[in-house]
């Protein structure tokens, strides 16, 4: 299992921390700063998907008049995430 760390660029978050193990499985989720309660459930909800399936799930999603939203945010760390 590898750990990666990102930072978030537009949203209120200001850092995710996730592992992804040998199967391309996401765990261990923590986003520090933004909606608590949101990032939480995302959290919960990704634990143990496959890491492009959240990708494309995720990518692209905006917050309100932002371009980008937390959810968007984790889509990329994910395509980081080799």
């Amino acid at each position: 299992m590898k750990h990666y760390t990102y930072e978030p660029k537009g949203v209120c978050s200001v850092q995710m921390d996730f592992d992804v193990d040998d199967d391309n499985k996401i765990h261990n989720l923590v986003v520090t700063g933004g909606c608590n309660g949101n990032l939480k459930g995302i959290a919960s909800l990704i634990e143990g998907q496959d890491k492009d399936e959240v990708i494309k799930r995720l990518k692209g999603i905006k917050c309100g008049y932002r371009e980008t939203s937390c959810p968007d945010q984790l889509s990329k760390a994910l395509e980081k995430a080799i």
